[in-house]
């Protein structure tokens, strides 16, 4: 008898591991299945991702465009403000310009000049609140981008380029020359 279940059980385990290759061969079948007819909830799957990521371009491209968009009217907010400053004070300019004369004008009455001075005072400080400084020219190295040379001096006083005589002074705001100040250079 225990000959017979011994080889009754090897035939057993036969058929046990002939079953379960059968169901290996079937599972393995399967997935062939599968790879030759799509899901279409994988399909349906992969598209919404794709238009998930789509999406989610548009909204960072958007994103970008406003933040430049943000920066470049601010930029040009102060640009403007920076020209309309610019433009007020050329306007006070030949103000500034006949004071200057006056001061330099000999008069007996001192209570005139005091009014003048103070006013000129006055008018200097107020250019300074907007940050509105004047252009230095004398003694200083001609720069054709801050002075403009009316006349030309040779003259061994002065060094090469300097200039010796401002006719009118120069302004600027910030890095913006509102006028270049009028000079006579020597060489």
């Amino acid at each position: 008898m225990s000959k017979k279940n011994q080889n009754e059980a090897p035939g057993q385990e036969q058929e046990v591991l002939e079953e379960q290759a059968e169901q290996t061969a079937e599972t393995a079948q399967q997935p062939e299945a599968q790879t030759e007819a799509p899901d279409p909830l994988l399909t349906e799957l992969e598209s919404l991702k794709d238009q998930v990521a789509q999406q989610e371009d548009k909204y960072l491209r958007l994103a970008a465009e406003y933040d430049n968009y943000r920066k470049r009217t601010a930029k040009e907010k102060e640009a403007m403000w920076s020209d309309a400053k610019a433009d007020t004070a050329g306007a006070f300019l030949p103000v500034y310009d006949n004071l200057e004369r006056a001061l330099k004008q000999e008069t007996a009455d001192e209570a005139f000049k005091k009014g003048v001075e103070m006013t000129m005072n006055q008018l200097k400080e107020v250019l300074s609140k907007l940050g509105i400084t004047e252009i230095p020219a004398l003694g200083q190295t001609f720069d054709p981008n801050l002075h403009n040379a009316v006349m030309h001096i040779d003259d061994e006083n002065f060094g090469e380029n300097e200039v010796a005589e401002v006719f009118q002074a120069g302004f600027q705001c910030g890095e913006k020359v509102i006028r270049f100040a009028m000079v006579k250079v020597a060489n």
